[in-house]
Protein backbone atom coordinates (compact mmCIF):
# COMPACT_ATOMS: atom_id res chain seq x y z
CA UNK A 1 0.00 0.00 0.00
CA UNK A 2 1.26 3.26 -1.18
CA UNK A 3 1.62 6.26 0.81
CA UNK A 4 -0.96 8.25 -0.96
CA UNK A 5 -3.49 5.30 -0.25
CA UNK A 6 -2.43 5.59 3.78
CA UNK A 7 -3.55 8.90 3.52
CA UNK A 8 -6.68 8.55 1.73
CA UNK A 9 -7.59 5.51 4.19
CA UNK A 10 -6.79 8.44 7.29
CA UNK A 11 -8.91 10.55 5.66
CA UNK A 12 -11.93 8.33 4.91
CA UNK A 13 -11.76 7.03 9.01
CA UNK A 14 -11.47 11.20 10.63
CA UNK A 15 -14.60 11.65 8.00
CA UNK A 16 -16.91 8.27 9.55
CA UNK A 17 -15.66 8.95 12.81
CA UNK A 18 -16.97 13.12 12.74
CA UNK A 19 -20.41 11.74 11.01
CA UNK A 20 -20.51 9.26 13.87
CA UNK A 21 -20.17 12.01 16.51
CA UNK A 22 -22.31 14.64 14.18
CA UNK A 23 -24.96 11.75 13.91
CA UNK A 24 -24.80 8.76 16.47
CA UNK A 25 -27.73 6.69 15.41
CA UNK A 26 -26.74 6.46 11.91
CA UNK A 27 -25.96 2.70 12.23
CA UNK A 28 -29.87 2.35 13.88
CA UNK A 29 -32.98 2.02 12.21
CA UNK A 30 -36.41 3.14 12.12
CA UNK A 31 -39.53 0.73 12.39
CA UNK A 32 -42.92 2.07 11.98
CA UNK A 33 -46.38 -0.27 11.88
CA UNK A 34 -49.83 1.55 10.89
CA UNK A 35 -53.13 0.36 12.40
CA UNK A 36 -56.85 1.24 12.12
CA UNK A 37 -57.88 1.88 15.92
CA UNK A 38 -56.02 3.37 19.09
CA UNK A 39 -56.09 -0.35 21.06
CA UNK A 40 -54.74 -1.99 18.45
CA UNK A 41 -51.43 0.41 18.22
CA UNK A 42 -51.15 0.32 21.84
CA UNK A 43 -50.98 -3.63 21.71
CA UNK A 44 -48.40 -3.75 18.93
CA UNK A 45 -46.43 -1.12 20.25
CA UNK A 46 -46.51 -3.26 23.23
CA UNK A 47 -45.75 -6.02 21.44
CA UNK A 48 -42.87 -4.48 19.58
CA UNK A 49 -40.78 -3.31 22.52
CA UNK A 50 -41.46 -6.88 24.56
CA UNK A 51 -40.16 -8.57 21.39
CA UNK A 52 -36.47 -7.06 20.81
CA UNK A 53 -34.44 -4.05 22.43
CA UNK A 54 -36.06 -1.17 20.81
CA UNK A 55 -37.15 2.38 22.06
CA UNK A 56 -40.48 3.77 21.14
CA UNK A 57 -39.55 7.26 20.23
CA UNK A 58 -43.62 8.24 19.52
CA UNK A 59 -46.87 7.37 17.58
CA UNK A 60 -48.85 9.74 15.08
CA UNK A 61 -52.30 10.06 14.31
CA UNK A 62 -52.87 10.18 10.52
CA UNK A 63 -56.83 10.67 10.94
CA UNK A 64 -59.51 8.62 9.76
CA UNK A 65 -59.21 5.98 12.75
CA UNK A 66 -54.85 5.48 11.48
CA UNK A 67 -52.52 5.15 14.18
CA UNK A 68 -48.93 4.77 13.44
CA UNK A 69 -46.24 3.51 16.19
CA UNK A 70 -42.28 4.47 15.57
CA UNK A 71 -39.44 2.54 17.15
CA UNK A 72 -35.77 2.66 16.58
CA UNK A 73 -33.18 0.24 17.53
CA UNK A 74 -30.06 -2.01 15.76
CA UNK A 75 -31.26 -3.13 12.47
CA UNK A 76 -32.04 -6.59 13.40
CA UNK A 77 -34.11 -6.10 16.54
CA UNK A 78 -36.24 -3.19 14.94
CA UNK A 79 -36.82 -5.62 11.48
CA UNK A 80 -38.10 -8.37 14.67
CA UNK A 81 -39.70 -5.94 16.36
CA UNK A 82 -41.71 -4.62 13.44
CA UNK A 83 -42.75 -7.98 12.49
CA UNK A 84 -44.07 -9.14 15.48
CA UNK A 85 -46.02 -5.66 15.89
CA UNK A 86 -47.52 -6.57 12.21
CA UNK A 87 -48.47 -10.09 13.38
CA UNK A 88 -49.98 -8.45 16.16
CA UNK A 89 -52.14 -6.46 14.35
CA UNK A 90 -52.90 -8.66 11.33
CA UNK A 91 -54.30 -10.79 14.28
CA UNK A 92 -56.99 -8.16 15.35
CA UNK A 93 -57.87 -7.44 11.55
CA UNK A 94 -55.98 -4.11 11.77
CA UNK A 95 -52.97 -3.75 10.29
CA UNK A 96 -52.54 -1.08 7.34
CA UNK A 97 -48.83 -1.31 6.76
CA UNK A 98 -45.17 -1.68 7.85
CA UNK A 99 -41.69 -0.35 7.42
CA UNK A 100 -38.04 -0.38 8.30
CA UNK A 101 -36.03 2.32 7.28
CA UNK A 102 -31.95 1.63 7.87
CA UNK A 103 -29.90 4.38 8.23
CA UNK A 104 -31.90 6.81 8.13
CA UNK A 105 -30.81 10.69 6.67
CA UNK A 106 -30.54 13.47 8.85
CA UNK A 107 -33.10 15.54 7.14
CA UNK A 108 -35.41 12.96 7.37
CA UNK A 109 -35.00 12.97 11.44
CA UNK A 110 -35.16 16.34 11.44
CA UNK A 111 -38.63 17.10 9.87
CA UNK A 112 -40.82 14.19 10.88
CA UNK A 113 -41.18 13.29 14.56
CA UNK A 114 -38.77 10.50 14.58
CA UNK A 115 -35.42 11.72 15.39
CA UNK A 116 -33.03 10.90 17.95
CA UNK A 117 -33.70 14.02 19.86
CA UNK A 118 -37.32 12.00 20.69
CA UNK A 119 -35.36 9.22 22.45
CA UNK A 120 -33.14 11.52 24.60
CA UNK A 121 -35.97 13.36 25.69
CA UNK A 122 -37.79 10.46 26.87
CA UNK A 123 -35.33 8.70 28.56
CA UNK A 124 -35.07 12.11 30.53
CA UNK A 125 -38.30 11.92 31.50
CA UNK A 126 -38.86 11.15 34.97
CA UNK A 127 -42.18 10.93 37.07
CA UNK A 128 -44.08 8.16 38.65
CA UNK A 129 -47.25 6.58 38.07
CA UNK A 130 -50.07 5.31 40.54
CA UNK A 131 -51.39 2.73 38.05
CA UNK A 132 -47.86 1.56 37.19
CA UNK A 133 -47.29 -2.22 36.38
CA UNK A 134 -51.11 -2.55 36.60
CA UNK A 135 -52.96 -4.36 33.95
CA UNK A 136 -54.75 -1.86 30.68
CA UNK A 137 -58.20 -2.05 29.29
CA UNK A 138 -59.24 -0.32 26.20
CA UNK A 139 -62.49 -0.06 24.66
CA UNK A 140 -62.59 2.06 21.12
CA UNK A 141 -66.68 2.91 19.64
CA UNK A 142 -67.81 5.10 17.12
CA UNK A 143 -69.34 7.64 18.29
CA UNK A 144 -68.67 9.24 21.74
CA UNK A 145 -71.75 8.92 23.83
CA UNK A 146 -71.22 5.13 23.46
CA UNK A 147 -67.67 5.82 24.72
CA UNK A 148 -68.69 7.59 27.74
CA UNK A 149 -71.46 5.25 28.19
CA UNK A 150 -69.05 2.38 28.17
CA UNK A 151 -66.47 4.30 30.38
CA UNK A 152 -69.53 4.69 33.17
CA UNK A 153 -70.61 0.97 32.79
CA UNK A 154 -67.24 -0.19 33.27
CA UNK A 155 -66.09 2.47 36.51
CA UNK A 156 -69.42 1.02 37.89
CA UNK A 157 -68.89 -2.68 37.49
CA UNK A 158 -65.34 -3.06 38.94
CA UNK A 159 -62.22 -1.52 41.37
CA UNK A 160 -60.92 0.61 38.01
CA UNK A 161 -59.68 4.01 37.45
CA UNK A 162 -60.36 5.88 34.14
CA UNK A 163 -56.97 7.18 33.08
CA UNK A 164 -57.55 8.83 29.89
CA UNK A 165 -59.44 8.83 26.74
CA UNK A 166 -58.07 8.94 23.00
CA UNK A 167 -60.08 10.44 19.70
CA UNK A 168 -58.36 9.68 16.60
CA UNK A 169 -60.53 10.82 13.67
CA UNK A 170 -63.63 8.98 11.82
CA UNK A 171 -65.49 9.22 14.91
CA UNK A 172 -63.58 6.58 16.70
CA UNK A 173 -63.07 7.05 20.67
CA UNK A 174 -61.15 5.17 22.86
CA UNK A 175 -61.49 5.01 27.20
CA UNK A 176 -58.62 3.63 28.87
CA UNK A 177 -58.81 2.16 32.09
CA UNK A 178 -56.02 0.65 34.48
CA UNK A 179 -56.25 -1.75 37.51
CA UNK A 180 -55.98 -5.73 38.25
CA UNK A 181 -56.25 -8.09 35.61
CA UNK A 182 -59.39 -9.46 36.99
CA UNK A 183 -60.75 -6.14 37.78
CA UNK A 184 -59.74 -4.88 33.81
CA UNK A 185 -61.47 -8.05 32.64
CA UNK A 186 -64.51 -7.36 34.09
CA UNK A 187 -64.74 -3.90 33.59
CA UNK A 188 -64.29 -4.60 29.57
CA UNK A 189 -66.89 -7.09 29.34
CA UNK A 190 -69.40 -4.27 30.72
CA UNK A 191 -68.07 -1.73 28.78
CA UNK A 192 -68.68 -3.85 25.52
CA UNK A 193 -72.12 -4.49 26.32
CA UNK A 194 -73.12 -1.03 27.34
CA UNK A 195 -71.10 0.35 24.10
CA UNK A 196 -72.97 -2.17 21.75
CA UNK A 197 -76.05 -0.58 23.37
CA UNK A 198 -75.68 2.58 22.96
CA UNK A 199 -73.70 2.64 19.98
CA UNK A 200 -70.86 0.67 17.91
CA UNK A 201 -68.32 -1.32 19.20
CA UNK A 202 -65.03 -0.89 16.78
CA UNK A 203 -61.59 -2.39 18.83
CA UNK A 204 -60.86 -3.85 22.47
CA UNK A 205 -57.78 -4.74 23.99
CA UNK A 206 -56.45 -6.14 27.68
CA UNK A 207 -53.35 -5.77 28.25
CA UNK A 208 -51.67 -7.44 31.56
CA UNK A 209 -48.84 -5.15 31.96
CA UNK A 210 -47.40 -2.42 30.15
CA UNK A 211 -44.05 -1.48 29.71
CA UNK A 212 -42.06 1.67 31.11
CA UNK A 213 -41.25 3.11 27.27
CA UNK A 214 -45.34 2.55 26.55
CA UNK A 215 -46.34 4.50 30.07
CA UNK A 216 -44.22 7.53 28.88
CA UNK A 217 -45.26 7.72 25.08
CA UNK A 218 -49.01 6.80 25.26
CA UNK A 219 -51.41 8.36 26.90
CA UNK A 220 -52.33 5.80 29.11
CA UNK A 221 -51.94 7.12 32.60
CA UNK A 222 -50.33 10.86 31.81
CA UNK A 223 -53.26 12.06 34.30
CA UNK A 224 -52.39 9.75 37.06
CA UNK A 225 -48.45 10.89 36.57
CA UNK A 226 -46.95 12.08 39.69
CA UNK A 227 -44.48 14.74 38.95
CA UNK A 228 -41.65 14.38 42.06
CA UNK A 229 -41.49 17.34 44.50
CA UNK A 230 -38.72 19.81 44.25
CA UNK A 231 -36.17 19.03 46.83
CA UNK A 232 -36.78 22.12 49.73
CA UNK A 233 -34.40 24.97 49.11
CA UNK A 234 -31.81 25.37 52.12
CA UNK A 235 -31.72 29.28 53.05
CA UNK A 236 -29.40 30.79 55.38
CA UNK A 237 -31.78 31.74 58.25
CA UNK A 238 -32.10 35.41 58.85
CA UNK A 239 -30.88 36.10 62.22
CA UNK A 240 -33.48 38.59 63.93
CA UNK A 241 -32.11 41.88 65.24
CA UNK A 242 -32.01 41.77 68.84
CA UNK A 243 -34.57 44.66 70.33
CA UNK A 244 -32.90 47.35 72.38
CA UNK A 245 -34.51 47.09 76.03
CA UNK A 246 -34.63 50.40 77.81
CA UNK A 247 -33.46 51.04 81.42
CA UNK A 248 -35.17 52.58 83.83
CA UNK A 249 -34.42 56.32 84.10
CA UNK A 250 -32.61 57.24 87.26
CA UNK A 251 -34.51 59.86 89.80
CA UNK A 252 -32.79 63.17 88.42
CA UNK A 253 -34.89 65.63 90.49
CA UNK A 254 -32.83 68.79 91.36
CA UNK A 255 -31.96 68.68 95.32
CA UNK A 256 -33.47 71.92 97.15
CA UNK A 257 -30.98 74.44 97.44
CA UNK A 258 -31.53 75.03 101.45
CA UNK A 259 -30.74 71.39 101.94
CA UNK A 260 -27.62 71.49 100.36
CA UNK A 261 -26.62 74.28 102.74
CA UNK A 262 -27.17 72.00 105.71
CA UNK A 263 -25.11 69.69 104.36
CA UNK A 264 -22.04 71.57 104.06
CA UNK A 265 -22.36 73.56 107.82
CA UNK A 266 -22.67 69.94 109.04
Amino acid sequence: MTDLDLRRQRVTTQRRYQQQQQHPFQDSALGLVSTKSFPAIVGTADMMLKSAEVTMVGYEKTGSGHCTAVVRGNISDVRLAVEEGAKTAEKFGQLVSKLVIARPMPNLEAVFPIGSHLVELVQKRRGYSRLSNRSIGLIETRGFPAMVGAADAMLKSADVQLASYEKIGDGLCTAIIRGTVANVAVAIDAGMEAAERIGELHAVMIIPRLLEDLEHILPVSSYWIDEPEPLPVLLPNTVKEKEVLELPQADTKPMPLKRIVEIEEL
